[in-house]
């Protein structure tokens, strides 16, 4: 499903309760993560809707390296020549984005859940678990990056230890991947909050991370996982560290 302008020139894609995000401007579209390994159609519909072919996509922005994020990565590398931009810390995920790091076992959530189970499924029939590992990737090491848009980096650790979230501040607006969600996709729970321990690597460094988030100032909070936040940074992370780890 395609939303356009759910910022300023920003749409959103969501496939099977993951988001991920075109970025427009004069000088072609960045595209921010990589949904799933059958994302490919919904991609081309999305960029037609928009009034854009294939060929003006000029970049490809990961906030993390995780499976769910990772699903036409290579194919638009490989197929296209768009550069896939990622963290240092979060290369070695883009090879292998099945071992990742975790505070607790999947086990520990069993009593839960079955609320997630329609989540899971929908990720099990899109072939979540199965992207493509990226072959070459470009290392993000600036604040400020050359892409249309204009993104600045925020650096989010925690969920992984290469997360990025990316603010663009003539559209008041920030893409926070999975710094913060408004859907646990583990547990099927809504509102403002950090993944929950069967995804993140640390807890304690996503909820400090969410400084990040909150000195944006943005309007609009666009996530990896939920509806958009449109209440302002500032109260979202307020309601996130409430809600605590999970």
């Amino acid at each position: 499903m395609l939303t356009t302008n759910v910022a300023d020139g920003i749409h959103r894609v969501e496939h099977a309760h993951v988001n991920w995000f075109l970025v427009e401007d004069d000088h072609g579209v960045t595209v921010v993560d990589a949904g799933l390994p059958t994302s490919w159609d919904r991609l081309r519909r999305a960029m037609a809707e928009v009034g854009r072919s294939l060929r003006d996509i000029r970049a490809l922005l990961l906030t993390h390296g995780h499976f769910d994020h990772l699903g036409i990565a290579e194919r638009l590398r490989s197929e296209l020549d768009v550069p896939v931009l990622v963290h240092d810390n979060d290369v070695p995920l883009t090879r292998n984005p099945r071992r990742y790091g975790r505070a607790r076992p999947v086990s520990a959530y069993l009593a839960t859940q079955f609320r997630a189970l329609p989540l899971a499924a929908g990720l099990l029939r899109n072939r979540a678990w199965w992207p493509r590992p990226v072959r070459e990737v470009h290392r993000l090491r600036d604040k400020r990056l050359t892409v249309p848009g204009g993104p600045r980096v925020v650096f989010t650790p925690g969920h992984t230890l290469g997360h990025c979230a990316f603010h663009f501040p003539d559209r008041d607006a920030v893409i926070a991947g999975d710094a913060v969600v408004t859907l646990d996709p583990y547990r099927a729970t809504r509102g403002p909050r950090i993944v929950s321990g069967a995804a993140t690597a640390d807890p304690e460094r996503a909820l400090e991370s969410l400084d990040g988030i909150a000195a944006t100032g943005a309007r609009t909070v666009l996530v990896g996982h939920g509806e958009p936040w449109t209440d302002g940074a500032e109260r979202m992370v307020e309601l996130a560290r409430q809600h605590g780890p999970g």
